[in-house]
């Protein structure tokens, strides 16, 4: 929901023969400056800061059924121009609620079409709309995005893992930093990616995202171009768990009807790193909320069984899946108070398009009877489109025998077919209060503020890599503190952070099932603080957590939803520092890259008063035993400076209660 606190509203009539235009809109700070501009030749936008070019004149466009907007253009109607200030409520965003606020245009076309444009003291938004189409049935042939620089910028871009069909893929990939020309033009990258500006940080995203194809970027030069999935036209399904995937497609990326808005593209501008990970336009721009009652929704944290192979020891029974199994997962979550357990795949075949018949070894409803007992439900995985195939007796089916939601996994795609799953899926999970958790997705695109059910995405290149991934390939370390300044800009992050086998980098290797992290215990314990997050995974197993019940405890006690959230200090690339209150506890975790680093935190965040701190730092020996650490409890205040050291793919964490 959103509250309108001021409008100034201007409309200017302009020449009904008119062809030209240009725009400007300048931002409530007065800081940036944004120009939109129609000719004979099509439609730009461009982006200023005092004297500073942003983004060079960057030409936008729709085709609707073969027909370009600038080529369709014969008349400029008027332009609408509104100054806004608003409060939105986020419930389990990153705080509850944030003001916002912008300059606005919306200019109308005699052709049935319109374009909207937002500027913000943090960036600049617009989208495409119809206006004439009432009743009618047309097709997007394809939409014109193309973000041209004056300079050979560096940019990080998260390239698909599929060069050959790029667009089939899990959206999971670090990121290639280097200059814009340098980048591969071979492959496909997908949003959020970042381009280094020099006095300013502009990170490409989209909000709003419905009955519409995602946007990927491919680097030319000193630009880089949108590319959309084309339609779906047939389908086939892997035969290991019934995914379904795309075989051939239409010559065109979506069918509408109607008149409707598009998704908003932007370009946020952060002049700080430290102003990245907080920044929350995509949010802002999304449809409001549709289903208004959000107190049955329970975010909280969940003991995992997949990242750590059902690893349980030193019990009388064999581990796998099958009651006593879950059983000692749902003991283990009720000990150390978390909300829930995951039964990962293998609960049902996911071979057979079948989610209603579950495995022999397994009794749910009599699992689920038992959680009731302790306090602890349960959600169940599953494959996309598996669930959409029986989706209301599905929903219905596992509402009624008490099982809290589904961990949603493998679209691994975002054309418009796609997109429209998800959104029926959350619908229909609304409808019969079930939370959602979606794996094996492309980013977040505002959804979980239309749909709060939807209490994380994954899209990241999460821990669950490590089980498989070599130190000298991918440095996960490194992503640890560049994802969160990017792709955290754009929602929820379901990492599955906790693993207790902590190594350096000489001594990390690919184990599967007693995998290691990359980094110290304090680097993983960092990231329940750092992430955002409502619904995050214990991974590793009960019987680790259990050899150490006070470490165990203080990381499930950290809540994941928060009051206020800010960023005290970082660089992305190098280590982050995350603050956040929850009442009046205060919260802190920190991390580095694989250098060794010293910090010195301040403390001027806090109110006034005495806080206690409990903190969590790496042991004097991290550098060669990733799981040494040390405890230590400090008074602290405002006025207060700690200085922290932070090993090899270290970090810290720590707890500040007022006292």
């Amino acid at each position: 929901m959103k509250t309108i606190l001021s409008i100034v509203c201007f409309i200017a009539s302009l020449s009904v023969w008119a062809n030209h235009l240009q725009e400007t809109l300048t931002s409530p700070n007065g800081k940036l400056e944004a120009v939109f501009s129609i000719d004979n030749e099509g439609m730009y936008i461009q982006l200023m800061e005092g004297k500073t070019l942003l983004l060079d004149k960057s030409p936008i466009d729709l085709e609707i059924q073969g027909k370009g907007f600038a080529s369709r253009l014969s008349k400029i109607g008027t332009v609408k121009r509104n100054k806004v200030k608003e409060s939105v409520k986020a419930p389990f965003y990153r705080q509850p609620q944030f003001e916002i606020e912008y300059q606005q245009s919306i200019i109308s076309l005699s052709n049935g079409m319109a374009i909207e444009l937002r500027l913000f003291n943090d960036g600049f938004a617009y989208r495409f709309s119809t206006t004439g189409y009432k009743n009618k049935r047309y097709t997007i042939q394809s939409e014109k995005a193309e973000f041209r620089f004056n300079e050979d910028f560096t940019s990080y871009l998260p390239y698909s893992t599929n060069p050959k069909k790029p667009e089939a893929q899990a959206f999971q990939a670090t990121y290639d930093v280097k200059p814009l020309s340098e980048q591969a033009t071979n492959n496909l990258a997908f949003l959020p990616a970042v381009v280094d500006a020099k006095k300013a940080k502009l990170t490409l995203m989209e909000s709003d995202l419905e009955s519409y194809p995602g946007m990927f970027i491919r680097p030319e030069g000193k630009s880089l171009k949108a590319w959309f999935a084309k339609y779906p036209k047939t389908f086939d399904h892997y035969t290991w768990r019934y995914q379904r995937y795309v075989t051939s497609t239409e010559d065109f990326i979506a069918t509408c009807k109607g008149n409707r808005n598009f998704p908003w593209r932007i370009i946020a501008v952060s002049h700080n790193d430290t102003e990245m990970p907080v920044n929350n336009l995509v949010y802002a721009l999304a449809s409001p909320n549709r289903i208004d009652d959000t107190s049955w929704i329970k975010p909280g944290k969940v003991a995992w069984d997949w990242w750590n192979d059902w690893g349980v020891s030193g019990v009388d029974f064999k581990a796998g899946i099958n009651m006593p199994t879950y059983q000692h997962y749902i003991d283990f979550a009720s000990k150390y108070g978390l909300e829930y357990i995951i039964l990962d795949e293998g609960w049902f075949k996911p071979s057979v398009n079948d989610m209603l018949t579950v495995v022999p070894e397994l009794n749910l409803p009599e699992l689920v009877a038992y959680g009731k007992q302790k306090g602890v439900r349960i959600i169940l995985w599953t494959v996309f489109n598996i669930l959409d195939d029986n989706l209301e007796k599905i929903c219905k089916t596992y509402s009624d025998m008490g099982i809290a939601g589904f961990k949603a996994d493998f679209l691994d795609r975002d054309d418009q077919e796609g997109v429209e799953m998800i959104y029926r899926i959350a619908d229909v999970c609304a409808k019969y209060h079930l939370m959602l958790d979606y794996h094996g997705i492309y980013k977040p695109t505002g959804i979980n503020r239309t749909y709060p059910n939807i209490v994380n995405f994954e899209s990241c290149f999460g821990m669950e890599e490590a089980k498989w991934t070599k130190h000298d390939e991918k440095d996960m370390p490194l992503y640890d503190v560049t994802f969160p300044f990017i792709r955290m800009q754009t929602g929820f992050v379901d990492f599955t952070p906790g693993g207790m086998r902590n190594a350096t980098a000489k001594d990390f290797q690919p184990i599967y099932y007693n995998p290691l992290t990359m980094g110290t215990r304090c680097h993983q314990l960092a990231m329940y603080v750092i992430h955002d997050s409502p619904l995050t995974m214990l991974a590793d197993n009960p019987t680790a957590y259990e050899q150490e019940p006070d470490f165990t405890r203080f990381m499930a006690s950290i809540p994941v939803i928060f009051d206020q959230t800010i960023i005290p200090q970082g660089k992305m690339g190098e280590y982050i520092v995350s603050a956040r209150r929850c009442d009046t506890t205060w919260y802190v975790g920190g991390q580095t890259n694989w250098s060794e680093r010293d910090l010195t935190l301040s403390f001027s965040f806090l109110p006034v008063g005495t806080y206690e701190a409990i903190i969590y730092t790496d042991g004097v020996n991290a550098d060669k035993n990733a799981c040494d650490y040390k405890v230590q409890t400090k008074q602290v205040n405002s006025n207060t400076s700690l200085p922290i050291h932070l090993a090899s793919g270290g970090g810290f964490a720590m707890k500040l209660t007022k006292k």
